[in-house]
């Protein structure tokens, strides 16, 4: 058995882990100290983005007069505090982590997330082992939908991106894969995303990682 791809690169917030709820808690949390409560189609269209690019944004939109710095600060640590208790992995991570290393292929995640998110959210799901390359898009250029998180991860598994498969559960993640030129697989994160937000993007729409697995199969 071989499929076309020679690595997997996954996102990790709302793709392996059913985090998105959880970010919106801490972020509802924070901005409810500066009277701000973003509006759900705000909130979609900045699903995916980089904490302090998501945080600028709503600087902007609502004016708020925190420091975007400090609004960054006290949305970590709020996850921290969150992730052990709360986030959970989505529907079929297990069993697609666990077919990609039965299959051999190097695998990565590519999020946008801060790397101590990263590294507590692989921690307390104990997939230090099954995801040894971390990248994060913190310390990057640019965050998504930019390709640079997604090229960064290519290059740590000396992998041409032509030759990776993507997973994605937002628009702008899957913009910054195709733009980095590997296929994308969307699994749209059901409480902020739609397949339809994906048209024009790719093709390859889910409703789950165990939809993706199965088609990884028939391969």
């Amino acid at each position: 058995m071989s499929i076309p791809f020679k690595a997997i690169i996954f996102d990790m917030d709302g793709l392996l882990v059913d985090s998105e709820v959880i970010w919106q808690e801490a972020e509802d949390s924070v901005l409810a100290m500066h009277n701000v409560r973003p509006a759900p189609e705000v909130r979609a269209q900045l699903l995916g983005l980089r904490n302090d690019e998501f945080m600028r944004r709503l600087r902007e939109i609502y004016n708020i007069d925190a420091s975007q710095e400090t609004l960054e600060r006290e949305v970590i640590a709020r996850m921290l505090r969150l992730i052990p208790h709360k986030v959970k992995p989505q529907p079929g991570a297990v069993e697609m982590l666990a077919y990609v290393a039965e299959l051999g292929l190097p695998t990565a995640i590519a999020s946008s997330s801060p790397n101590i998110i990263i590294e507590t959210v692989v921690k307390t799901q104990g997939w230090r082992d099954v995801l040894p390359v971390r990248c994060s898009a913190e310390h990057l250029p640019h965050g998504k939908p930019a390709p640079d998180v997604y090229l960064k991860a290519a290059e740590a598994l000396g992998v041409d991106p032509l030759d990776c498969l993507a997973l994605e559960d937002s628009a702008n993640g899957a913009r910054a894969a195709v733009a980095a030129g590997m296929t994308c697989y969307a699994v749209p994160e059901s409480t902020h995303s739609h397949p339809e937000r994906f048209a024009g993007i790719t093709p390859h729409v889910f409703r789950s990682l165990h939809e993706v697995m199965a088609v990884l199969q028939e391969m």
